[in-house]
């Protein structure tokens, strides 16, 4: 039976290069609700950012089912920045008897703030099709992100 892998962790740690090792190694397919918001709506999605993002997340939740049907693994490659979501999501899965295994990307502050600088360099050079984070999105982050505990992940993956 195909199963789901999610990537909890904080933006620019690392999690869709991840995501793409784990798609290769389980031949699995990619839902990224970066990949689609960025496609729709570019940097300028503005004020209804989050309202994109609650409904891209709640089409790749219903689309991850017709796929896993299909017999074909998924992984989300979105953060699963708090402990609700990650919650609505193993009730998700468990209530469909679907296999799933959260991984969590943990990265120090120090990585992070090179790869958020390297990100952000590499937008505006336009070598990457990612979100800038200016300080409103990082400090909206700071407030947003809870880290796991060590019971709510399958896979702690260190960088």
């Amino acid at each position: 039976m195909a199963k789901v892998f999610m990537m909890c962790g904080k933006l620019c740690s690392g999690k869709s290069t991840y995501a793409k090792e784990i798609s290769e190694k389980y031949n699995a397919v990619i839902l990224s609700v970066d990949e689609i918001t960025l496609a729709l709506f570019g940097q300028g999605a503005g004020e209804k950012h989050d309202c994109y993002v609650e409904k891209t997340e709640t089409y790749l939740y219903d689309k991850s089912l017709e796929i896993i049907g299909s017999g074909i693994n998924v992984v989300l490659d979105w953060g699963f920045w708090t402990a609700k979501e990650r919650e609505y999501a193993r009730k998700f899965y468990s209530s469909n008897d679907i296999d799933y295994e959260f991984h969590y990307i943990d990265i120090d502050s120090f990585e992070w703030l090179k790869r958020l600088q390297k990100r952000n360099r590499d937008v505006l050079e336009h070598k990457s099709n990612a979100y800038y984070v200016d300080e409103g999105l990082a400090e909206k982050f700071m407030t947003v992100f809870e880290i796991p505990s060590k019971n709510e992940i399958d896979v702690w993956v260190s960088k």
